[in-house]
C-alpha cells in the first residue's frame, strides 16, 4: 500500500505534467545589476562587476508596464536580485514605479547597505519581503564573502529592517558548505535572538564560482547532518526550512520544508537578467539553449508563451544516468540549475545519500 506521501507525490507528478502544458507565471525575477560590493566564493552568477550594458530605468518602466498589461499581477511576485540590487543608483525609482503600478515585490540582498534610512525607503516603496545572507559566524562569513566587516553590516541591516516594522517577511538565508557546517548550532543560537520570520538553510551548489572550490562541497555525511539539523529544529517549532533546490526522497520530503519538491524553472518562474536576457531560474547556467530571448527585442509574454520548451519537460526523460531509477516519476531529473547540459545528467543527486 502506498503511503500518504507517495500518494501526494503521485498527485504532484500529474499536476506537473499539466503545468508543462499550461505554465503559470508566479515569480518574475529582475536581476537589476551584476555589480556587487562582496565577492562570494559560491556566487552562482559570478557577480562582481558589470557584464554587458545593463537595462536602463526607461527599459524597466516599459517592461513593468508590458507585464502588467499581459499578466494578472495580483498573482505575480516580483523578485528583485543582483549582484547587490541596492548598488543601482536608480533602484528606488524603479521600485517606486513598480509599486505605483500595483506590483507585489521582495528582494534578496547581502544587507550591508541597509541603513535605517534605506530600510525606511524600502518600506515607502512597498517592499513586502526580503532575504539577507548570513553564511557563518563573523570571521567565516567575511572570509566566504570576501568582505571584511560584512557580517556586522549585514546584522545591522537585519535589525534596521526589523525595526521598521513594515515588512511581511524578513528572512535570513545561510549557504552551508563543508567548511562552515560545524557552525550551524552556533548560528541557530544567533537566529533565535533575532525577530526574523524564517531562516532558510541551503547547501552549496556546484554552480558559478563554487566550481573553483571543490573542497568546500558538502560530503554525504554533511548532507545527512544538515537535514537532521533542519528537521530537529523544525520539530522544536523554529521557522527553519530547506530551500527549493532538490528532491530529497520519500523520507525527507515535507519534513524539512513546508511543501513537496518542484523545480519552478520555466513553469512558475522566469527571469530577466541585467543585460536583458530572458531565462528561467537565475541560478541556471547561462548558455545558448537556456537563454530564451532578450527583452530588448522580444516582448516577455511572447517568450513565456512560445518558448521555454527546454524547461517544460522532464529533464530525466532521455538521461542514461536517470534511466531505471525508482524515483524517476517524482524527481523528474531534479533541478535545472544543477543539471549538466553537456553530460545530460544531474550534477547533484541525493539518491544513495538520503534515500
Amino acid at each position: 500500500m502506498r503511503t500518504r506521501k507517495q500518494r501526494h507525490l503521485d498527485t504532484l507528478a500529474e499536476y506537473v505534467r499539466g503545468l508543462y502544458r499550461e505554465p503559470k507565471l508566479r515569480q518574475l525575477f529582475l536581476e537589476l545589476t551584476l555589480r556587487c560590493n562582496e565577492h562570494c566564493f559560491h556566487c552562482g552568477s559570478s557577480c562582481g562587476g558589470p557584464q554587458g550594458e545593463e537595462l536602463s530605468l526607461a527599459e524597466y518602466q516599459r517592461i513593468l508596464r508590458e507585464v502588467r498589461e499581459d499578466f494578472d499581477i495580483r498573482t505575480l511576485q516580483l523578485c528583485i536580485t543582483g549582484g547587490e540590487p541596492l548598488l543601482r543608483p536608480d533602484f528606488f525609482e524603479i521600485m517606486a514605479f513598480a509599486r505605483k503600478l500595483g506590483y507585489h515585490w521582495g528582494m534578496t540582498s547581502n544587507g550591508t547597505l541597509i541603513t535605517r534610512e534605506v530600510a525606511h525607503r524600502l518600506a515607502e516603496c512597498g517592499m513586502g519581503t526580503i532575504s539577507i545572507s548570513i553564511d557563518g559566524l563573523p570571521e567565516t562569513h567575511d572570509r566566504l564573502r570576501g568582505f571584511p566587516g560584512g557580517y556586522a553590516l549585514a546584522m545591522e541591516g537585519i535589525q534596521n529592517l526589523i525595526g521598521e516594522r513594515a515588512f511581511h517577511h524578513v528572512q535570513v538565508t545561510t549557504v552551508v558548505n563543508h567548511g562552515n557546517i560545524g557552525e550551524l548550532d552556533a548560528l541557530f543560537e544567533i537566529m533565535c535572538g533575532l525577530d526574523i520570520d524564517s531562516w532558510r538553510v541551503i547547501n552549496l551548489e556546484p554552480i558559478g564560482r563554487a566550481l573553483l572550490r571543490p573542497e568546500l562541497m558538502c560530503t554525504s555525511e554533511d548532507y545527512r547532518r544538515l537535514f537532521r539539523f533542519i528537521r530537529e529544529k523544525r520539530m522544536q517549532g523554529f521557522p527553519v526550512e530547506y530551500g527549493c533546490s532538490h528532491y530529497l526522497g520519500p523520507q525527507l520530503e515535507r519534513e524539512v520544508r513546508n511543501w513537496y519538491w518542484l523545480c519552478n524553472a520555466g513553469i512558475y518562474t522566469a527571469s530577466i537578467m541585467a543585460n536583458g536576457d530572458i531565462g528561467a531560474c537565475l541560478d541556471i547556467e547561462r548558455r545558448p539553449e537556456t537563454i530564451q530571448g532578450n527583452i530588448r527585442r522580444d516582448r516577455f509574454r511572447d517568450v513565456w508563451e512560445q518558448r521555454f520548451s527546454l524547461f517544460r519537460r522532464d529533464l530525466a526523460a532521455d538521461s542514461e544516468f536517470c534511466r531505471g531509477c525508482a524515483h524517476l516519476e517524482h524527481c523528474r531529473g531534479d533541478a535545472h540549475h544543477s543539471w549538466d547540459y553537456d553530460r545530460n545528467r544531474p550534477m547533484l543527486c541525493f539518491r544513495d545519500t538520503l534515500f
